[in-house]
């Protein structure tokens, strides 16, 4: 996917407003089959999987024994094939395919059949506020205003079963189209014809920064924890039982984090980027993981990590730019939210 098609503002606004199309096909996208395929995946993720059935998919994170961040995922219950094994997709980084193929073969029973689809399968996301209109017609069956946010199924679009969720990374309505690459190649002429606007890395970037959705390797990695990156939510102590990097979110959770990412909000027009220090009384306190000039806001936003002192709403900090200070705000994520998202 290259990092621009006609302009990332334009196609930034064309998935805000209307509707937009990108090739993710460089995501990991794996399937486990066999029995007892959700408690073995309970074992390495803090979040309780115990609300997942067919049909429900669930996002979380993969956990080291320090309890940083191997990856962030989402899971797919797909339900029962036809001879009774039970069925389960992954969707992982596209950097981080084969990491996340090798802790879950040392980590998974060997009961359990573990099968990488990346190289046989495209995914193409349909992201805005129009991309039920686009995708319906080319359905029979299904309604798709009846599947709700982060519900998935398999049909058949343009004559082979296909599996469609209603996901993204970009805070917008939308599905995530998973096909083989003929097929794949077909859709993808069928939107454009359709008027679908083609997106790249950069608007995909702004999407997602909008929406304060992580990036893992940035705002994220094996050194942060989900209570550090703000994703408590994703970690249910009371539901889970043990998991890989249990204890330390116990202490944690008891003790409080030390540090915290935050959403920013730059005093002037300056942009922070990624790595540029934060500072405060002159000293440096952390760091920018990312940052742009939001399209949508037309305000120059960031994530950083600060001490958990300095992470409240209001709180203001400084962001080192080519030698010079400039302030900026410690505000509330999402920076964006769609009025139009489903539930």
């Amino acid at each position: 996917m290259p990092i621009q098609f006609t302009g990332l503002k334009q196609e930034h606004q064309a998935v805000r407003q209307e509707v937009g199309m990108f090739d993710i096909s460089h995501m990991g996208k794996f399937v486990l089959t066999g029995q007892g395929i959700l408690p073995a995946l309970q074992t390495l993720v803090p979040t309780d999987l115990g609300r997942l059935s067919p049909g429900k998919a669930q996002y979380t994170v993969l956990l080291n024994e320090q309890a940083g961040i191997i990856d962030d995922i989402i899971i797919y219950d797909q339900g029962k094939t036809p001879d009774g094994q039970e069925r389960v997709t992954l969707i992982v980084n596209a950097a981080t395919t084969q990491k996340d193929w090798d802790w879950l073969l040392a980590h998974l029973p060997s009961t359990l059949t573990l099968t990488d689809l990346s190289p046989d399968r495209v995914l193409i996301a349909l992201q805005g506020p129009k991309a039920i209109a686009v995708l319906q017609p080319l359905l029979d069956q299904e309604d798709l205003s009846q599947l709700p946010a982060f519900g998935h199924l398999e049909t058949t679009l343009l004559g082979e079963k296909v599996f469609i969720a209603r996901t993204g990374y970009t805070g917008e309505d939308g599905f995530e189209i998973m096909l083989s690459p003929a097929a794949g190649q077909e859709l993808w002429q069928t939107f454009l014809e359709q008027g679908v606007v083609p997106c790249g890395l950069g608007a995909r970037d702004t999407l997602r920064l909008e929406a304060a959705m992580g990036l893992y390797g940035q705002d994220m990695n094996d050194d942060t924890t989900p209570l550090e990156a703000g994703l408590g939510w994703l970690v249910h102590l009371d539901k889970a039982g043990d998991f890989i990097g249990r204890s330390p979110l116990e202490q944690q959770k008891a003790n409080g984090v030390k540090k915290r990412l935050v959403g920013l909000e730059m005093q002037g027009k300056q942009i922070a980027r990624h790595d540029y220090p934060i500072l405060h009384d002159n000293q440096t306190i952390g760091v920018i993981t990312s940052g742009t000039l939001s399209p949508t806001l037309n305000q120059a936003i960031a994530l950083g990590y600060v001490p958990v002192e300095l992470a409240k709403i209001g709180q203001t900090v400084e962001v080192e730019i080519r030698g010079k200070l400039y302030p900026a705000q410690v505000v509330k994520k999402p920076f964006y939210r769609s009025s139009q998202k489903p539930h």
